[in-house]
């Protein structure tokens, strides 16, 4: 049997990315496959397809994901979709199940179905949700969630400033700030300002008119999402106790961060986010109950992959871009 996907056979621009039939997946003992009703191109897919791996940390990558080429050519690592098979040693889940899934490094999720560990990060979705809603669910929201509630430990009153809040990771955050009841400021250009403003943000600052470093204004959490500001000017907008988290950091800014947290009372943040059906289940209440809002800039088939990793790469993406494998 074989399927629709999208693969990326070598390291390159988006138009390396391209339909091809393929194999379905293989069901292992503790897997479950899945018939993919929508998945996203997010920017970690486009950071792999080109290699573009974080300052410092270039060898590394490719070690992991391979050397010459991806070593998963089928990218993506999150899904919503119905259970279509079930192995020998799965009970949680039967056919026709509706989920929500988090691939992880074995990626696959840009497919008509994927083979998906039930161990790893995989929660039920209710009949309630949409599957193109609920998609955009994990990229951004486990992750503001591993930084801003586990590992910042966010307090309801507190100030934060998100930087680059109109992005999958960044709206998640300003969502994620405001339900865990802070106070929260955006960064973002202009025109997305209106946006900002309603996931929940009481402030927003136009990056194209207002440098930060001219703001005079402290806050508790610092959550850099685009990854291009330096350390030390992050730290400068924190207060004195405050916490800076660096989403998308290079070597480098890691062991500056490192550095500052043996040598000042604020703490940076930084490294992988947690995979957790825990954050995941919890978003997805947050969905159900009408808290959260998804934010989708556009949703496309699979055959118009290559055109959705453009729209990454251009950085003008606003929330999440949906693939929809059958449409």
């Amino acid at each position: 049997m074989v399927m629709n996907a999208l693969v990326a056979p070598r390291y390159g621009d988006p138009d390396v990315v391209e339909l091809r039939a393929i194999a379905e997946p293989e069901l292992g003992p503790r897997e479950v496959v899945v018939e993919v009703r929508a998945t996203t191109v997010n920017s970690g897919d486009a950071r792999l397809r080109a290699a573009r791996f974080p300052d410092g940390m270039a060898w590394l990558g490719r070690v992991m994901f391979g050397w010459s080429a991806p070593k998963r050519q089928v990218l993506g690592a999150e899904l919503a979709g119905v259970v279509t098979a079930v192995g020998t040693k799965v009970s949680e889940y039967v056919a026709g199940d509706r989920v929500l899934a988090m691939t992880g490094m074995r990626m696959g999720a840009h497919a008509e179905r994927c083979a998906v560990d039930v161990d790893h990060c995989v929660v039920p979705l209710p009949a309630t949700v949409g599957f193109e809603e609920a998609v955009t669910l994990p990229f951004g929201g486990t992750t503001a969630l591993t930084y801003l509630a586990d590992r910042a430990a966010l307090r309801s009153g507190e100030r934060v400033l998100v930087i680059g809040a109109s992005g999958a990771v960044g709206a998640a955050c300003v969502q994620v700030a405001r339900l865990l009841g802070a106070e929260v400021t955006g960064v973002c250009s202009g025109a997305n300002a209106g946006l900002v403003r309603s996931l929940g943000a009481k402030h927003v600052v136009d990056y194209t008119r207002t440098d930060l470093g001219t703001l005079g204004d402290r806050w508790d959490v610092v959550i850099d999402t685009v990854g291009q500001a330096n350390v030390k000017h992050l730290c400068g907008l924190a207060a004195s106790r405050g916490r800076v988290g660096l989403v998308s950091a290079g070597l480098p800014q890691m062991l500056v961060g490192a550095w500052r947290n043996l040598s000042t009372r604020q703490r940076v943040l930084f490294g992988p986010a947690a995979e957790s059906p825990a954050n995941l289940s919890r978003l997805v209440g947050w969905l159900e109950e009408g808290s959260w809002r998804p934010v989708i800039d556009d949703r496309l088939p699979l055959a118009r992959g290559a055109e959705a990793h453009a729209r990454v790469d251009s950085m003008r993406k606003v929330g999440s871009l949906v693939l929809v494998p059958r449409d």
